[in-house]
């Protein structure tokens, strides 16, 4: 049965398990009204509850997924949780799993949505990448969860803030560099006093380090596709995408 039964999602590009199934969702063919228009699945956004669980559901029926999303409180930080075992609303940026059907989901609107897998399909995981998570170590938190090496595991980059307008300050750019002095390729210089973040390629150097290489996704810039994607930078007040992923039965 296709994943994507008359909603506009992203089926993810990446060689991964067949039974690694994974979905990322756009802003549209939901029940949300302006500025939340129209597929916001967050609950914390000030959206109409009534709507948003309407779009959960419809998220769950459309897609057929095995079993309800594991919806986190994420807050920018670097903790992972079995989604197995995530309390109703866990406070963590990342989930895991070695289960079958249980849908790891994080929630995005210019961060990036980084999903995981092994490359035997065994364990996946769903992280919340923002640019404050990225250089705290979400990613070297959630690959360390998995019981194989770096070389082992295989990396999809979703939808997220371009390099084009990612404009950061100073104090952005020199957090990166006390962290890896290798991040410095992730930014172009603008305006005096300001730089452009790529935070696929600050992704991508991160995991590298810790030897994923088998890295796919990247390039969809929420902040200039206003039709299929929410951007916080842009409206301020929007919705939220989901990124999922999970191990079929």
């Amino acid at each position: 049965m296709a994943l994507t039964d008359s909603l506009d999602t992203i089926l993810p590009e990446w060689p991964a398990p067949a039974t690694v199934k994974s979905v990322v969702t756009t802003r549209n063919t939901g029940r949300s009204l302006p500025p939340f228009d129209s597929f916001n699945i967050a609950d914390h956004v000030e959206d109409v509850a009534e709507r948003v669980h309407a779009n959960r559901q419809l998220l769950q029926d459309k897609l057929h997924l095995p079993a309800e999303p594991v919806w986190l409180q994420q807050v920018h930080g670097i903790r992972v949780v079995r989604a197995e075992l995530a309390a109703e609303v866990e406070i963590a940026d990342a989930s895991t799993t070695e289960e079958l059907n249980t849908v790891c989901t994080v929630m995005t609107a210019d961060c990036l949505p980084v999903l995981l897998c092994n490359q035997a399909g065994t364990q996946v995981a769903a992280v919340h990448a923002g640019w404050r998570g990225l250089v705290d170590g979400i990613l070297e938190t959630s690959v360390n969860t998995f019981q194989q090496a770096g070389q082992e595991l295989m990396a999809w980059l979703g939808p997220a803030i371009g390099p084009a307008a990612f404009e950061v300050g100073d104090e952005v750019r020199q957090m990166y560099l006390d962290a890896d002095a290798d991040l410095t390729d992730a930014f172009v210089a603008g305006i005096p006093g300001k730089w452009y973040l790529d935070i696929y390629t600050a992704a991508e150097i991160r995991l590298n380090k810790l030897g994923v290489t088998a890295i796919y996704g990247g390039g969809l810039c929420t902040h200039t596709d206003s039709t299929r994607f929410y951007s916080y930078r842009r409206d301020g007040v929007t919705g939220r995408m989901a990124s999922m992923i999970w191990i079929a039965a």
